[in-house]
């Protein structure tokens, strides 16, 4: 019974992190670049930042509506939650920098 109850509520847990149909678009931290540079999702799906640098990197927004730190060798990631046009770099090396465009 127990077993059981584990499974639902993981299974209930993984329905609840990301919604049907939602993807991962992956961007990578290579060379004080991000690659790719400009990436389009959708409203719900998450963006997947891989720091293979062996410095830290953010992704922050232009607009102030993310700032996120990833350190060497780390990855971290953002679920979407409005549509528009983000402009992103990072606060360590104001050069790099991406854009994600985001359909509802």
């Amino acid at each position: 019974m127990r077993a059981g109850m584990i499974v639902l509520v993981a299974a209930l847990s993984a329905v609840l992190v990301a919604p049907a149909g939602a993807k991962t678009v992956t961007v990578m931290m290579d060379n004080v670049a991000y690659v790719p540079v400009n990436i389009s999702a959708r409203v719900g799906d998450v963006i997947e930042w891989k720091n293979v640098d062996l410095v830290a990197h953010t992704a922050t927004a232009r607009d102030k509506s993310f700032d996120i730190t990833i350190l060497p060798n780390k990855t971290r990631t953002l679920t979407l939650k409005k549509a528009g046009e983000f402009d992103y770099y990072c606060k360590f090396h104001p050069n790099m920098t991406g854009h994600i465009s985001v359909k509802p």
